[in-house]
């Protein structure tokens, strides 16, 4: 069978991303090319139509250099993979974006339906040009939407034909969709879609002629016995190109991290009544099981510490680096200098206690500054010094060397991680001598009314301990001694 005077293939192969402007568009760009196959059915000769089914609204077109394949390849080289091409055509390799999560990638439905392949009208012979010297163009309504050249692509066309032979026969006939720039979009029932391929540098300018595609709208609905076209904005905006030809509007800006919530004084006297263990049982209890800092001891045992995050990272130490970032007004110093009342400097030193990450002046700075407490993973340097000051430093513990030994400070005000803890600034942090906790700004509410509720029962199990009760059945308490409790409880 041929359509146009091209044979049905065997087999059709379409690469995913090709052209850097398609990249660009996607936000990503492929180290190695990859691929899906598309049925024979779904080939279409130039000047047919092409039913979008019913129900569905993302038919996006996408023009192509199809390349028909002529002395079988296998294993062949990228040098010699052009002698396997016969000739080269104009391809459309439409796709209904409302099938595209039915088949999670293989593009069997959402690219392999009948007439969604049309090919041609006319074969170039591959003799004849420059690989790197063919343009593809597309039309729609006859404006030009799409114009490429051959010579941008990410992998050539000996590189696919090489690529796919190492593992597969490429037979006579069978065809390669090398990938469609920037610039596809959706159509609709009763819009004209054209793509011709040429060769507008070599003798005589072969051209493939304009491959003409007319959509028309379908009217049989899907079954019920198969997957049923389904959409969203994202889908949306990947079919038409761009949010605005989408025709959805930008989303409003995201809000800074934690920055809607507030730590009232409130809060702040009940997180300085309840415990670290308290409280990260309550935690534990919502799967927050990796909220605590490890490893890291109060300069100042028996002092609470309660404030909200402001966060500097440091990176492993390299002297070029370091020559860049280390000297002057560098992230340690800036974080320090502007530290504000109430907030936690909590350092990110990945846990590498083998240098000072904070010493007696930059702890001065915070403590004058209204600070609320200072944690590292790291050590501290001039220790005594900063144990003398009244702010609250968490550490691995004293060392005497400088941040240049093995770290590089590298910015503030992201999210890190410290002692095995991941860090958001406006976090939450709560220190006691169990250690130091983290506590996500949209829990400290519920976590905390749990954590004072369940240390005034642990208050009141300590009572009867002392008085001589045994634990049996009052830690944790059953139902009688909860009745007790609340009874109690009521009763004050």
């Amino acid at each position: 069978m041929t359509i146009d005077g091209i044979a049905t293939p065997g087999k059709i192969i379409a690469v995913h991303l090709n052209y850097p402007s398609r990249a660009a568009q996607r936000g990503r760009t492929p180290s190695a090319p990859s691929y899906f196959l598309k049925p024979a059915s779904s080939v279409a000769p130039s000047g047919g139509t092409l039913e979008r089914p019913a129900g569905t609204e993302l038919l996006a077109f996408e023009g192509e250099i199809a390349l028909v394949i002529g002395e079988p390849a296998r294993r062949v080289s990228p040098a010699d993979g052009w002698r396997h091409v016969a000739s080269v055509t104009a391809a459309n390799d439409f796709g209904l974006y409302d099938l595209r999560a039915a088949d999670k990638g293989s593009n069997v439905r959402s690219k392999g339906g009948d007439g969604f392949t049309p090919l041609g009208p006319a074969l170039i012979p591959a003799a004849s040009v420059d690989p790197a010297g063919l343009r593809v163009r597309t039309w729609v309504n006859g404006a030009l939407v799409q114009e490429d050249s051959s010579g941008t692509l990410l992998f050539p066309f000996g590189q696919l034909v090489a690529d796919l032979s190492q593992l597969l026969t490429l037979e006579t006939g069978d065809v390669i969709l090398t990938g469609t720039p920037a610039g596809s979009s959706v159509v609709v029932p009763g819009e004209v879609v054209e793509v011709e391929v040429d060769a507008p540098d070599a003798a005589g300018h072969p051209t493939s002629g304009r491959l003409v595609t007319t959509i028309t709208a379908g009217t049989a609905p899907f079954g019920d016995f198969g997957a049923k076209p389904a959409t969203d904005d994202l889908q949306r905006i990947e079919a038409w190109g761009d949010r605005e030809r989408a025709g959805l509007p930008e989303p409003a800006p995201e809000p800074e991290p934690n920055s809607a919530f507030e730590l009232t004084p409130a809060l702040r006297e009940h997180l300085s009544t309840v415990g670290v263990a308290t409280l990260s049982v309550a935690l534990r209890k919502r799967g927050y099981h990796d909220v605590f800092i490890e490893g890291v001891h109060s300069n100042h045992p028996g002092r609470r510490l309660v404030g909200r995050a402001k966060t500097v990272r440091f990176i492993a130490f390299r002297p070029d680096l370091f020559e860049r970032h280390g000297g002057g007004f560098n992230a340690q110093k800036r974080a320090f200098d502007t530290v504000e009342p109430g907030e936690v400097l909590v350092i990110e030193a990945r846990g590498e206690r083998g240098t000072g990450t904070v010493g007696d002046v930059l702890a001065l700075r915070a403590q004058v500054r209204g600070a609320a407490g200072i944690v590292t993973d790291g050590g501290v340097r001039d220790a005594e010094a900063v144990a003398g000051f009244e702010i609250p430093v968490f550490s691995q513990g004293p060392h005497p060397s400088v941040l240049g030994r093995k770290h590089v400070p590298w910015e503030t005000d992201a999210t890190i991680t410290c002692g095995g803890a991941a860090v958001q600034p406006g976090d939450v942090i709560v220190g006691d001598g169990d250690g130091v906790i983290v506590i996500p700004p949209h829990l400290v509410e519920e976590v905390v009314a749990e954590a004072v509720a369940q240390e005034q029962e642990d208050a009141y199990v300590a009572e009867q301990v002392a008085a001589g009760a045994s634990v049996d059945g009052l830690f944790p308490m059953n139902a009688e001694w909860k009745a007790r409790y609340r009874a109690e409880v009521e009763g004050r």
